[in-house]
């Protein structure tokens, strides 16, 4: 897959990120230009240091580049003032992080329709119940997190990404703090959101097993795109990642 597509999702062009100054500065990013497909499951992967979780926030709005452009369905999201970003966040992106983040004294239902709720939206009760049902957590609703596993808590966070219908959803190690079974099931239920609900999710990941889950892979190294990998698997992403210098942890 060539890393820049015209149908692409979210894009960044020439994009650089600089963490302090003088001697001591990082670039992070090192003009990264790359593309992720709509309606498409895509991981980033990389050494440690490579700028994958880097990468992942700015094009989520969650930081802003040094340089170069994010483009999210075409919008310039340097373009947009810090209240934008926030009302953008909210309205068009959705966000899975392998901490939960889920409010204890909300319930599942409750948890899930927040950021609806916050938007001034009224849920699409369709979309809700079918999202529910994807990962299967209709008879968890009335619960409170300290009630469910660790992998409920993770599909009860992926339906609250999934609640407001956004144009993309970023997810940032999202099993890291799963169990083998959860985090395959909850990779499970990101790839029913792209096949059947017509999502757009582009995750980072540690894990070459979670990032065979995805459609493609793009590979980072020392904050440059390291090349492209379409249908992966565990085996073949070792291999890649063996030759960028990392064995995967």
């Amino acid at each position: 897959m060539d890393t820049l597509v015209t149908t692409a999702a979210v894009r960044a062009a020439a994009l650089t990120k600089t963490y302090g100054t003088g001697e001591a500065a990082v670039r992070a990013l090192d003009g990264v230009t790359a593309g992720f497909p709509g309606r498409r499951f895509t991981a980033i992967m990389g050494p440690s240091g490579s700028g994958k979780s880097t990468l992942l926030h700015c094009l989520a709005g969650l930081d802003r580049p040094t340089s170069g452009q994010v483009l999210l369905g075409g919008l310039d999201l340097g373009s947009l003032s810090d209240t934008q970003l926030t009302v953008l966040r909210r309205e068009r992106v959705g966000f899975v992080f392998q901490s939960f983040n889920l409010l204890p004294a909300l319930t599942v239902a409750e948890n899930i329709t927040l950021p609806l709720l916050l938007a001034g939206r009224k849920p699409d009760r369709s979309w809700l119940d079918t999202v529910v049902d994807t990962v299967r957590l209709g008879d968890r609703l009335a619960h409170r997190p300290a009630e469910l596993s660790g992998g409920q808590q993770q599909r009860a966070a992926v339906a609250r990404a999934l609640a407001s219908q956004p144009e993309i959803v970023f997810a940032d190690e999202p099993t890291g703090n799963l169990d083998s079974r959860s985090g395959a099931q909850l990779l499970g239920f990101l790839r029913k959101a792209v096949r059947e609900l017509g999502q757009t999710v582009v995750m980072v990941t540690h894990d070459p097993g979670a990032a065979a889950a995805a459609d493609s892979v793009t590979f980072l190294a020392d904050g440059h795109i390291a090349g492209d990998l379409a249908d992966p698997g565990p085996d073949t992403i070792l291999d890649r990642l063996r030759l960028l210098g990392d064995g995967g942890a």
